[in-house]
């Protein structure tokens, strides 16, 4: 989800440019809509292509070898601890996962960071006119902040990854994010502004991008990770609505009021995430309580032999809320 989500800030990195390219000109129809068809048809046509070449199940997946299927289903198994994968939806998951508390935090901190997300790349170049560059070198100044932040999208959800410690993540990049945005208000000399930008930028996309797998990570079956990720973009969509709306040419050119709201919702992420993460503690602690820690089990496992070491490792799915499930903290 890291490496997907990077090509957010690393196309923003190149969108201004390639806008001013493309409507520099004199085209036959409006500067608008040649922009939304040269920008808009490549992802029309790979649609098509995704539709066809994206399997549902590695029997399906045509790059795959006869071991690899073969691998890839066994793995499936061990993960949920049972024969086979659900593969349909579960009405009283779908029920579930609304009544859980958990997809709502998510959900919630998906909405504050895009307040900020949704207004960062609209004006920015304007932001950076009001420093005093001009349109073409506000484009340009607007490239290396989004660069970083691509580094970092990739390089925090390495991390989280290989700490388990995805609140944590969101937290540290949520409070740089948080501090960036202060910068931008509090400030008027170009270089700390600046210096704001990078800030803002490299806190906003790497939490959104650590957002995204902390809804996976804590729900435990397919269908209650779809219903988390429908609940996490139904609500987390609407902060663009927000966003979109808090840079009025009135209060050019500081922003002082746009940039302090930005602020206020970045920290609310960090405050939501630690929330969250308290839940997900004392949630393993109940599990460790239910079933004996992970170190227990292995311990089991490693003493049991034939065909009893083979229903053990059957029964401990660390999917469906098996004995081996917890939360990625």
């Amino acid at each position: 989800m890291g490496i997907f989500l990077s090509a957010a800030p690393l196309a923003t990195c190149f969108a201004g440019a390639l806008a001013y390219g493309i409507t520099s000109g004199h085209p036959a129809i409006a500067n608008w809509r040649l922009l939304f068809l040269v920008e808009g048809l490549p992802t029309v046509c790979m649609a098509a292509v995704v539709f066809f070449y994206l399997p549902d199940s590695p029997h399906q997946a045509k790059f795959l070898t006869e071991d690899e299927v073969r691998i890839a289903v066994a793995r499936g198994v061990r993960q949920v601890g049972t024969t086979e994968r659900v593969g349909h939806i579960k009405l009283k998951d779908v029920l579930v996962t609304f009544l859980d508390i958990k997809p709502w935090f998510t959900a919630l901190m998906y909405f504050s960071c895009n307040v900020a997300f949704s207004s960062l790349p609209v004006f920015l170049p304007t932001i950076l006119q009001e420093m005093g560059f001009s349109s073409v070198e506000a484009q340009g100044l607007s490239a290396p902040p989004y660069f970083l932040s691509f580094l970092l999208t990739i390089a925090t959800s390495f991390i989280a990854d290989k700490t388990q410690q995805r609140g944590l993540v969101i937290i540290a990049c949520a409070i740089v994010g948080g501090i960036g945005y202060i910068m931008l208000a509090v400030t008027t000399g170009i270089g700390p502004r600046y210096a704001g930008v990078f800030l803002a930028a490299a806190g906003i996309f790497p939490a959104i991008s650590n957002i995204l797998p902390w809804v996976t990570n804590n729900q435990g079956n397919d269908t209650r990770r779809g219903v988390g990720i429908v609940m996490l973009n139904a609500i987390g969509q609407c902060g663009p609505l927000l966003g979109t709306n808090l840079y009025p040419t009135s209060e050019a050119p500081f922003y002082v009021k746009g940039q302090a709201v930005c602020a206020g919702f970045m920290f609310l992420v960090a405050i939501l995430a630690f929330c969250l993460r308290c839940i997900l503690v004392w949630e393993n602690k109940k599990l460790d309580r239910q079933y004996g820690t992970l170190e227990e089990q292995r311990a089991r496992l490693a003493s049991a032999e034939g065909t009893e070491k083979d229903e053990v490792e059957a029964s401990a799915g660390v999917e469906n809320y098996g004995p081996m499930y917890r939360y990625i903290l």
